[in-house]
C-alpha cells in the first residue's frame, strides 16, 4: 500500500505519465476497484486487431525512460479501470506495458479487469493471450473470460470454458451458471445446466433462478419456467417481473396479468418493467375499459407514468393505439417530456396502423426538427407499411429516398419492405430492381417478390420465381406455398396448380387450414370445381367458415352461380361452420346473377335474421342485387334503412338508378353525395347523362372531372366520349379521344361506337385498323361495335367480313351479341331471306333478335317473312302486344286490312296493352334543380319547377 503522504506526488506523476498516454486521470478516492469482478454485458465488441505484447516491443513509450518503477497493485488496477471505461485499444495497450513492467500481472484482480478491457475495446484475441498467460486461475477469472467471450458472439467457446472448468475441477459458482446459461440455446443444454445447478445446491441464488426462468421462456418451456419461480423460497421484484416478461413472450396474456396481481397481493412493490410488461398483455387482450383502464391508474398512484424511466408512458400510448382511442393515446404521448425514440415510434405506428395517414406524416416530419432523434429502421417499417396498405406509391418513393440519404447501409427487412410497398402500389419493375440487387437473399425476400407477381397478374413470373427459389434450395414456408398457390387463377394453370397440391403434400402443408383454403380456391378459379368440391368434402368435419368462403367465392367469382348457393345451403347443415359477412357478401352476389330474386330475398332474410345486415358491404350488395332484376323500389329502400353508408353505398345506388332507367334520381343523388365522389362515381353519373341525353348537364359533371383531375382516368375518358357521342357532339367526343395521352381499349371501343352511333362508319374502321397499328388487342366489345358502325352506315360486306375473321385472326369468341348485329346489318339492308337463315342457321331463339328482324320484316313489307318470324315470337312471348301491333302494321303496309283487323281483335280480346311512349323535352334548369319528388331518398329541396317536360304518346 501506498502511505498517504506520498499519494500527491503519484498522483502527479500518474497525471504526466498518463497525459502522454491520452488517459484521463481522476482522483484516487473517485477511482473504482473491482474486488468482486462481476461483469457488466452491455458493450458490443469491436472488429478486432493484432495482440498485444508485440505491438510495444521495439518502440520507444515514455514508461521506458522512468527512472525508477514507484506504481502499486492498485493504482494499476485503477489504470487498467480508467481503460474499460475509455475502451481506446491503444491505452489498453499502453497500461499493459505498464502492468508488465510493474511486474503485477500476477495479480489476478488486475489480470481480469485488463481481459474485460480488451474485450470492450473490441480485441477478444487479447482478451484470450491474457487469460492464457495466467497460470493460476480462479473462479472470478473464469466467468471473466467466459463473460466476454458471451459479449464477443463466441458462444461456443464459453461452452468450451466451462466444461474446461468442470475437467480442471474449478468451484464453480451462481454467476459461473448464470453466464453458461446465456450461451445455451438448445432446451437439453438448459436442462443438464440446470440439473448441475440443484446438485450444487446453487439455485438459492435470485440471479441464477431469473435466468434460469427467461432463458426456460425463451425456449418455450413456460411449465418449467413456473416450477422454478414456485419452487423458489424466496422471490424478489425481478423474478416476478421475469415470470411476467415470459409469460408475455410466449403469447399467454392472462397469464402474465394474472402474475402481476399475485405480485401485488404479496406486497412486492411494481415497478415500471412489471407495470410495462402488464400492459403490454392487456394490448394484446384489447380489453380497453377493464384491465388496460386499471393498469393506468395503477400507474398513476405509483406515480410510476412521472419518472424518468417512460416505459410506462410508452406501453400505454401503444395500448390505446392498439385499442383505437388515438386521443387518448395523443393526448399521453403529448404529456411525456423527454420522449425517446420508441416514443415517437409507438406514436406513429399507432397513427398508421388506424388508418390516420396525413396524422402519421406529419408526426414523422415533426420527429425530424428533435436533433437528438433520428428516425430508425422501425420507424421507416411503420411508415413503409403504411404505404404499401394505402398504395401510396409517392411517399413511399419519398421515404425510399429518406432511406438511401439517412440509412445507405439499410439492411435486409428494409429492403423487404421496399419490395412489399412497390408490389402493393403495382410497380414491379421497382420492386424487381430491388430483389435483383439483394445479394444475400432471405426467403421472406423470395416470398414477397412471388405474391407480388401474382396479385399483380403476372401469374407466369410468380412461378418462374418459384422455380428459381427451388433451385436456391432454401426451405420454403407456408408463405411461400401462399403465395404461389395464388397465381394460379385461371384454368391455363391447373396443371401447375396440381402440382403444387402435389408439393405440398410431400412437405406437409397440406395439414394447415389456410392451405386447404387457398387449395380450394385455386381449383374453383382453374375450373376443376369437381376437384375443389371433393377437397372440401374431406375435411367438411373440421373446415372453417374462410374454407367455406373460399369456395363460394371461388364459384360466385367464376361464373358457378347456382353451385355458390348449394354450396351455401351445404354449410348452414354443417355444425363446425357458421356463416359470416363475407359468405352473404358472396351468396348475395351470386344471387344477382341467377335468373330468380327468390334465392337473393333469401339470403337477405338470412342476413337480417343473423344481425348481418348491419354490416355495409352485406347492404352494398343487396343493392346491387335488387338493381339487377330492376327492383329500384326495395334497392332504395335499403339503402335508406341505415345511416352508415359509405363511397360504396352510394356508388351503387346511383348506378341502381342509371341502369333502371331512373338517371334524374341517380343526378340529384349525386348532387346530395355525403362523399367525394371517386371515379367509379364519376364514371357512373355520366353513365346517367348519357341516357338522359341532355348536353348540360354532362357538361357541368365535365367541368367538375377537370377541377378534380379525374381526366386523366381512361374509364372517364371513355364515359366522356360516349356522353359528348350521345348527346350529338361527335366533334367533342373527337376531341378527348385524341387529347388523351394513353388510350386504352376502353377509349378506342367508346370512339368506334360514337362513328357507328352518327353513321360514320369508313371513319369506325379506319379506326379500326389505327388501334391494331398500336398492337392492342380488340374485344367482344371492339366488334360489338365495329359490326353495329357497319350495320348503321349500309357497309354490310365489310360487316360480315369482320364477322368471319374475328375469331381466326384476333381469337374473339362469337356470343349472341355479335349475331344480333349481323342480323339488324341484314334487315337494314332489306336482305331478310340472308337473315332469316342465319337465325335458322346459328340457333338464334332470342327476343330481341326475332323483334328486331320483325320490325324490319314490316319496314320492307315482307308479309311472309314477318309470319315466319312473328310465329317463333308468338311462342316465346305470347303476351307482347307489340310484336303483335308490329304484324299487323305489316299487313296493312300490302294492304291486307282483314288480317291486320282479325290480330286487332286479338289483342284486345286478350287484354294486351302496348306500354305508352314518351319523349322527353330539356327546358334548361341545372343539375343542382333536379328532383324526384315520388322517391324519398336523402334531404330534400323544394323546386318550382322540373327540368324537363314529357310529352306521351
Amino acid at each position: 500500500m501506498i502511505r498517504s503522504a506520498g499519494k500527491t506526488v503519484l498522483y502527479k506523476s500518474l497525471k504526466t505519465t498518463l497525459s502522454s498516454l491520452h488517459l484521463k486521470v481522476v482522483p484516487f478516492s473517485v477511482c473504482k476497484t473491482s474486488n468482486n469482478h462481476l461483469l457488466s454485458g452491455n458493450d458490443s465488441p469491436i472488429t478486432t486487431s493484432p495482440i498485444l505484447p508485440r505491438s510495444f516491443h521495439g518502440s520507444c513509450h515514455p514508461f521506458d525512460e522512468m527512472p525508477q518503477r514507484t506504481l502499486g497493485f492498485f493504482d494499476i488496477l485503477n489504470l487498467v479501470e480508467l481503460c474499460k471505461v475509455s475502451r481506446n485499444v491503444k491505452n489498453v495497450i499502453n497500461v499493459h506495458a505498464l502492468a508488465f513492467k510493474a511486474g503485477v500481472l500476477a495479480h489476478l484482480p488486475t489480470s481480469t479487469s485488463l481481459i474485460i478491457a480488451y474485450s470492450r475495446a473490441g480485441h477478444y484475441p487479447s482478451s484470450m493471450a491474457v487469460f492464457d498467460e495466467i497460470s493460476c486461475k480462479d473462479v472470478v477469472i473464469w466467468n471473466a473470460m467466459m463473460t466476454c467471450t458471451i459479449e464477443d458472439g463466441q458462444f461456443t467457446d464459453a461452452i468450451t470454458f466451462f466444461i474446461q472448468m468442470l475437467q480442471e475441477g474449478i468451484k464453480i459458482d451462481s454467476v459461473t451458471l448464470v453466464i453458461t446459461i446465456s450461451a445455451f440455446s438448445k432446451l437439453s443444454y438448459l436442462q443438464t445446466v440446470h440439473s448441475f445447478g440443484v446438485k450444487k445446491g446453487l439455485l438459492l441464488d435470485f440471479d441464477l433462478c431469473n435466468a434460469l426462468i427467461i432463458a426456460y421462456a425463451k425456449s418455450g418451456d413456460v411449465e418449467s419456467s413456473e416450477t422454478i419461480f414456485m419452487d423458489s423460497k424466496v422471490k424478489d421484484k425481478n423474478s416476478w417481473n421475469s415470470m411476467i416478461t415470459s409469460c408475455l413472450k410466449n403469447h399467454l396474456p392472462e397469464k402474465s396479468l394474472w402474475y402481476l396481481k399475485k405480485m401485488v397481493s404479496c406486497g412486492t412493490q411494481v415497478d415500471n418493467v412489471s407495470l410495462s410488461c402488464a400492459i403490454s398483455a392487456s394490448n394484446s387482450l384489447l380489453n380497453l375499459h377493464n384491465i388496460g383502464n386499471i393498469l393506468h391508474g395503477l400507474g398513476i398512484k405509483l406515480g410510476l407514468d412521472k419518472t424518468r424511466n417512460i416505459s410506462v408512458q410508452n406501453a400505454l400510448v401503444s395500448f390505446y393505439s392498439k385499442c383505437g382511442d388515438l386521443e387518448t393515446a395523443e393526448t399521453l404521448f403529448k404529456g411525456i417530456h423527454d420522449k425517446d425514440l420508441v416514443s415517437w415510434n409507438t406514436m406513429i405506428h399507432g397513427f398508421a396502423s388506424n388508418g390516420m395517414i396525413l396524422e402519421a406524416f406529419d408526426l414523422l416530419s415533426e420527429m425530424q426538427f428533435i436533433k437528438s432523434i433520428e428516425p430508425d429502421t422501425v420507424t421507416i417499417l411503420s411508415m413503409l407499411s403504411l404505404c404499401a396498405e394505402s398504395m401510396l406509391l409517392r411517399e413511399g418513393k419519398i421515404i425510399h429516398g429518406f432511406i438511401i440519404k439517412k440509412l445507405p447501409g439499410f439492411d435486409l427487412l428494409v429492403n423487404n419492405s421496399l419490395m412489399n410497398m412497390y408490389s402493393k402500389c403495382n410497380q414491379m419493375d421497382k420492386a424487381g430492381s430491388l430483389f435483383m440487387s439483394i445479394e444475400n437473399k432471405d426467403l421472406v425476400s423470395w416470398n414477397t417478390m412471388i405474391y407480388g407477381y401474382a396479385q399483380n397478374g403476372n401469374s407466369k413470373f410468380a412461378q418462374i420465381l418459384f422455380k428459381k427459389l427451388l433451385n436456391q434450395c432454401l426451405e420454403c414456408s407456408l408463405s411461400t406455398a401462399l403465395a404461389v398457390i395464388s397465381s394460379c387463377d385461371s384454368p391455363e394453370f391447373l396443371k401447375f396448380g396440381e402440382s403444387l397440391h402435389g408439393w405440398q403434400l410431400k412437405l406437409g402443408f397440406s395439414d394447415n387450414i389456410r392451405t386447404i383454403n387457398s387449395l380450394v380456391f385455386m381449383y374453383t378459379n382453374c375450373g376443376d370445381l369437381k376437384a375443389s368440391c371433393k377437397l372440401l368434402k374431406s375435411v367438411s368435419k373440421v373446415a372453417d367458415t374462410a374454407c367455406w368462403n373460399a369456395m363460394i367465392a371461388g364459384s360466385t367469382q367464376n361464373g358457378y352461380f347456382l353451385e355458390a348457393f348449394e354450396t351455401f345451403n351445404v354449410m348452414r347443415r354443417e355444425a363446425y361452420a357458421k356463416h359470416d359477412s363475407v359468405t352473404l357478401v358472396s351468396v348475395i352476389s351470386a344471387s344477382g346473377n341467377l335468373e330468380s330474386v327468390i334465392p337473393g330475398k333469401v339470403a337477405h332474410g338470412i342476413a337480417c335474421k343473423t344481425w348481418f345486415d348491419q354490416d355495409v358491404r352485406v347492404r352494398n350488395v343487396l343493392i346491387t342485387m335488387y338493381g339487377r332484376f330492376g327492383d329500384v323500389e326495395s334497392a332504395i329502400l335499403v339503402f335508406d334503412l341505415y345511416v352508415d353508408r359509405n363511397l360504396c353505398s352510394w356508388n351503387c345506388i346511383i348506378s341502381v338508378l342509371s341502369q333502371n332507367k331512373e338517371p334524374k334520381t341517380a343526378l340529384r343523388l349525386f348532387k346530395n353525395m355525403e362523399f367525394e365522389p371517386d371515379e367509379i362515381t364519376i364514371a357512373t353519373i355520366l353513365s346517367s347523362c348519357t341516357h338522359l341525353g341532355t348536353l348540360r348537364n354532362g357538361k357541368q359533371i365535365h367541368g367538375y372531372i377537370l377541377r378534380s383531375n379525374f381526366h386523366k382516368n381512361n374509364f372517364i375518358t371513355a364515359a366522356l366520349i360516349d356522353m359528348y357521342s350521345n348527346c350529338g357532339r361527335l366533334d367533342i367526343s373527337v376531341i378527348i379521344f385524341r387529347s388523351s395521352p394513353e388510350k386504352t381499349i376502353a377509349s378506342w371501343n367508346s370512339m368506334i361506337s360514337a362513328y357507328g352511333y352518327h353513321s360514320e362508319g369508313r371513319k369506325a374502321i379506319d379506326l379500326f385498323n389505327e388501334m391494331k397499328k398500336t398492337k392492342i388487342p380488340p374485344t367482344k366489345t371492339t366488334f360489338i361495335n365495329l359490326l353495329s358502325a357497319c350495320g348503321h352506315s349500309g357497309l354490310v360486306n365489310e360487316g360480315v367480313g369482320y364477322y368471319k375473321c374475328m375469331f381466326d385472326e384476333y381469337g374473339v369468341e362469337r356470343t349472341i351479341e355479335h349475331n344480333v348485329c349481323v342480323v339488324d346489318m341484314l334487315g337494314r339492308c332489306g336482305r331478310l331471306s340472308e337473315g332469316f337463315e342465319f337465325i335458322e342457321r346459328v340457333g338464334l331463339r332470342n327476343e330481341g333478335v326475332l323483334g328486331a328482324m320483325l320490325s324490319w320484316c314490316n319496314y320492307y313489307g315482307d308479309v311472309e317473312m314477318g309470319k315466319k318470324v312473328s310465329e317463333i315470337l308468338f311462342d316465346l312471348e305470347p303476351r307482347n302486344s307489340g310484336y303483335y301491333v308490329c304484324l299487323a302494321n305489316a299487313y296493312v303496309g300490302v294492304g291486307s286490312w282483314s288480317d291486320a283487323v282479325k290480330l286487332r281483335e286479338f289483342v284486345e280480346d286478350m287484354r294486351l296493352k302496348k306500354p305508352g311512349g314518351y319523349s322527353l323535352v330539356d327546358i334548361g334548369l341545372s343539375v343542382r334543380s333536379i328532383e324526384e319528388p315520388t322517391i324519398n331518398l336523402v334531404s330534400e329541396q323544394k323546386v318550382e319547377k322540373n327540368d324537363f317536360i314529357v310529352f306521351y304518346y
